[in-house]
């Protein structure tokens, strides 16, 4: 039965109750005698959470004032701190902050280690061998470019040196330089320029940054009025934001965006079957925009013109290496090439990148973005996402895809036409400019003409494939760098000769005259019958020398993606579940690295990321071919039980050692030797393996390897000598930037005319990358300006913890402070994440099953009594210098039993001794007070990968 309810009274509507008022006892304010009672009781409660919540901010500061108190107390007398030491405070000389563990706790979680290493900063003034690089810094420059002044900090005498540059005979610097570690490739502090109102053409500050996180952030119409509603309600009377509808902000960024050059669309005609079809294209001048570059003040200092070569000493002489592209050999030659007419005349290179991408979820919309970046600029820069670094320029047309058209060769030819035709209005300006050259006073006082050239084409093979014009994987001569044939892709012991402009442009003249002898020649050279664009670029590289070996393409997403990895999971399936869940298992409890994509199952998943599916391939091999621990496919892929599967672990052994030569940063003529040398191993396990995979009872083993990624790796020494390290051509920055395009379409479009809008929005995103830089450059002017920037520094960081919670605060500033000197200059080493002090005994007490902590009375020279504490440490950061580019690095290293919800225990090199160096794992990481030495040490107990275990100064590693 439905329940009673009592019948409400009906409410008394007189003109009394209409008209008269009550105050109210809390706010004195006064109300109709209609819904008092609830005002009432909502002011009273209001009025009740503004009592608690003054109670609860009266008690944090009288509880951060006392402990303030005794931090200052403490540092003001060390023998209370040696007093103290029982209740859990450290030694004076580690640098920590004495709290009273009754009233707070030291954060016993996982640490984050990059909050740690931000706010422990150090600076390098000891003597090092390395010279310190510009690190994650975009605003430095690591050129070595220099004035033309000699340098006083350059030595004379090239047997103290250990550098040597040798100069272009017709740069500005003649003779060589020879120099040391510390004064080699010194850096460049970006001048600033003073500015009352960098952000212009925004009314003030506050509304530019407004617009670039609109921006970032991809807020639509509804979100961005949604927000503005809620700042002009919050902020009433503030001027902070002014925007007051989402028009007015575009039309702001629209503003900002005329100081850029614009797209403009053009649209070219292309006859196909007797009639005339038509496509847009957007283009963004490529001169104009590298225009844009050199007249940037901040970047001006930042351009390298002439042509280097660089050696170091490598014990006995000097060593050539490469590096950036002005370290190789093409721009040397292109300099040599340039008019004797034209003084000082030098090289404007750019890097360009094209490739389709899908928009929508389902791939019916895509995008074709060109992505320019200026090869005068150092990696750092060029690679980056700031002013400086890639552009879009230019948005191709997509010839569509046709049912009854596709796969003839007209149609086929039709789209190449249409490429290469679009891209001749992104160079218009550029190939005039290629032949008469730009005069401009560059940074360092000297006028230069400049020559555009287009030294790297950066692109996956399909794109490859339309930037040289040839005919494809099933051509003849598939290679769109060399012409050899489909059939000997695989061997990688053959040298072919390479493809040339000239040859290509003789075959194409023949065509024009007799299209069936034409015809002949260039299927000969598996190239199809139209003009190339880039041969009108003067003085510029050979399109087939500009195309590039990309690691990502070629290696990652290709022959391990597509094959290496393919291959072994025909071969697990052969083997059945168990072997099968057995290489599960030992992937699953693969240990964690830093930077390092952990996997918990791959047998039956894809990948689409290319540096997950590289990530993968460590894993299996390393899981295969650590010579201490059998792992997975060891236990699996046995020689004389599975000979296919061991002659493929082979082959990836040798393809990890080639993946990691070519990723190198710097590349010498020592590694370049050592590349060629494992390629001829790698054709060696490979032909091997494809003998057993021809006799093999496993059904579908792969038999054919003639593709084109099979061979692609035989030019990326060429590429290296002629170009700089790999990551100069790397596709891997560019793909970054699709995620932006996709994200432009999906949440600031209306799905129609996608093009214009899409551009419009990186447009717009540039523009306040634009204004953000001079913000930076004028808040840097104001700190040094500063007459008391120490002071500055120490209010915004008390602010800073004062805006988070308690606890989490103090917990944060007790786990975060170094054990190390802090008043060091340099620390070759800042441990973080501290845990509560404990005794020596404990450990052998709550860890009897563990030898590592066993025995520690025995050591002689020191008396370790039952009583002795230590101070135990989950964090490691070491900074060194690395032999590989010989500049300042970091690592971080955990020795946390529970780093998200599982074990961690980092790997690291030790110097042992002077001439012996050893593999091992960190198992405690501790400092404590020694009375025999009268003073406080770090230390790290380790398992090294051998029968002993160390413990040694933190110094060693």
């Amino acid at each position: 039965m439905p329940v009673l309810r009592k019948t409400r009274k009906k409410y008394n509507y007189s003109n009394t109750t209409l008209t008269t008022k009550i105050p109210c006892p809390t706010c004195g304010k006064s109300f109709k005698q209609q819904g008092f009672k609830k005002h009432e009781a909502s002011c009273k409660a209001q009025e009740d959470d503004e009592k608690h919540r003054d109670r609860a901010g009266c008690c944090y500061e009288k509880t951060l004032e006392r402990l303030l108190g005794n931090v200052k107390g403490n540092n003001m007398n060390s023998a209370d701190r040696s007093n103290d030491a029982e209740v859990g405070q450290a030694s004076s000389t580690t640098g920590l902050i004495p709290v009273d563990a009754t009233e707070f706790r030291a954060f016993e979680g996982d640490s984050d280690a990059d909050d740690l290493a931000a706010s422990t900063p150090y600076s390098d003034s000891q003597n090092h061998d390395f010279p310190r690089g510009s690190g994650s810094d975009p605003a430095m420059s690591i050129s070595n470019s220099v004035d033309n002044q000699q340098n006083p900090a350059d030595i004379t005498d090239e047997n103290f040196a250990d550098f040597k540059t040798e100069y272009h005979p017709r740069s500005t610097k003649r003779s060589p330089v020879f120099q040391t570690s510390d004064t080699f490739r010194t850096s460049k502090n970006t001048p600033k320029h003073k500015d009352s109102t960098p952000w212009c053409p925004f009314r003030c500050k506050g509304d530019f940054e407004f617009a670039e996180i609109a921006a970032e952030a991809s807020l639509n119409k509804e979100q961005v009025e949604a927000l503005l509603n809620l700042i002009s309600r919050v902020a009433k009377g503030e001027d902070q934001v002014t925007f007051r509808s989402e028009a007015e902000l575009r039309k702001t960024c629209d503003w900002a965006a005329e100081e850029l050059t614009p797209f403009v669309e053009h649209t070219i005609s292309v006859p196909y079957k007797k009639e005339t079809l038509s496509y847009v294209v957007h283009v963004r001048s490529l001169w104009q925009w590298g225009l844009d570059l050199l007249n940037n003040p901040y970047l001006a200092p930042h351009f390298v013109w002439d042509a280097e070569r660089l050696y170091k000493r490598n014990g006995e002489q000097f060593e050539r290496f490469y590096d950036e592209p002005w370290t190789a050999d093409q721009w040397w030659d292109v300099q040599s090439s340039l008019p004797p007419s034209a003084e000082n005349a030098a090289p404007f290179a750019f890097i360009l990148y094209a490739d389709k991408s899908k928009l929508s979820s389902f791939g019916t919309v895509k995008g074709y973005p060109i992505i320019a970046r200026c090869a005068n600029l150092p990696v750092e820069l060029r690679n980056g996402n700031d002013i400086g670094g890639g552009a879009v320029v230019g948005w191709l047309p997509i010839v569509p895809e046709d049912a009854n058209e596709e796969g003839k060769l007209g149609y086929t030819t039709l789209k190449r036409v249409v490429w290469h035709e679009s891209f001749l209005k992104l160079l218009e300006e550029f190939i005039e400019f290629s032949k008469s050259g730009y005069l401009h006073v560059c940074h360092d006082g000297i006028e230069r003409w400049l020559f555009p050239i287009i030294l790297i084409l950066s692109a996956d093979y399909e794109e490859q494939c339309m930037m040289s014009l040839i005919r494809g994987r099933l051509g003849k001569c598939p290679c769109p760098v060399c012409l050899v044939p489909l059939e000997d892709l695989h061997d990688l012991s053959k040298s072919f000769a390479a493809r040339s402009r000239e040859q290509a442009e003789a075959a194409l003249d023949v065509w024009m005259g007799d299209r069936q002898r034409g015809e002949e020649m260039l299927k000969k050279l598996g190239l199809r019958p139209i003009s190339n664009v880039f041969w009108l670029i003067r003085f510029s590289c050979d399109p087939y020398l500009a195309i590039s070996f990309d690691i990502l393409h070629a290696l990652h997403l290709g022959l391990w993606g597509k094959h290496i990895f393919q291959e072994i999971k025909k071969i697990l399936e052969s083997q059945g579940r168990d072997a099968q869940a057995t290489v599960e298992k030992y992937v699953a409890n693969f240990p964690s690295w830093r930077q390092l994509t952990h996997f918990k199952t791959i047998i039956n998943i894809t990948f689409n990321d290319g540096n997950k599916i590289h990530d993968l391939a460590k894993v299996y091999t390393y899981v295969t071919f650590d010579t201490q621990i059998f792992y997975s496919l060891l236990h699996v892929f046995k020689r004389n039980k599975v000979p296919e599967g061991y002659a493929l672990l082979r082959m990836l052994k040798s393809y990890l050692e080639l993946d990691g030569l070519l990723s190198l940063d710097v590349h010498t003529e020592h590694t370049l030797s050592m590349i060629e040398d494992e390629l001829l191993k790698f054709n060696s396990v490979l032909e091997e393996y494809i003998t057993l995979a021809g006799r093999s009872e496993i059904q579908g083993l792969k038999q054919d390897w003639d593709f084109p990624k099979a061979h692609l790796w035989k030019h990326a020494v060429r590429d290296i000598q002629h170009k700089g390290a790999a990551r100069n051509y790397s596709t891997c920055p560019n793909e970054s930037m699709h995620g932006a395009l996709r994200e432009a379409y999906h949440r600031r479009t209306n799905y129609r005319d996608v093009a214009n809008q899409i551009l419009c929005v990186d447009n717009h995103t540039l523009a306040l990358k634009l204004i953000r830089q001079s913000i930076q450059s004028q808040d840097a002017a104001d700190t040094e300006s500063s007459e008391d920037p120490e002071s500055e520094s120490i209010t915004t960081s008390a602010v800073h913890h004062a805006s988070q919670s308690k606890e989490s605060e103090l917990s944060n500033v007790i786990d975060n402070v170094p054990a190390s000197n802090s008043d060091s200059a340099y620390q070759p080493f800042v441990l973080g994440s501290l845990c509560q002090i404990i005794l020596m005994q404990s450990l052998e007490t709550d860890n009897p099953r563990e030898g590592a902590f066993s025995g520690y009375k025995d050591v002689g020279y020191i008396k370790i009594l039952p009583t002795f504490k230590i101070t135990r440490y989950k964090y490691l950061k070491i900074n060194y210098g690395l032999t590989v580019n010989w500049r300042e690095t970091t690592d971080h290293l955990q020795c946390n039993p529970s780093f998200f919800s599982k074990p961690r225990y980092d790997c690291a090199l030790i110097q042992f001794t002077e001439d012996e160096v050893a593999f091992v794992r960190l198992i405690l990481v501790f400092t404590c007070h020694v009375p025999e030495l009268n003073g406080t040490f770090e230390f790290a107990l380790v398992q090294p990968f051998t029968r002993r275990t160390w413990s040694f100064l933190l110094n060693r590693l």
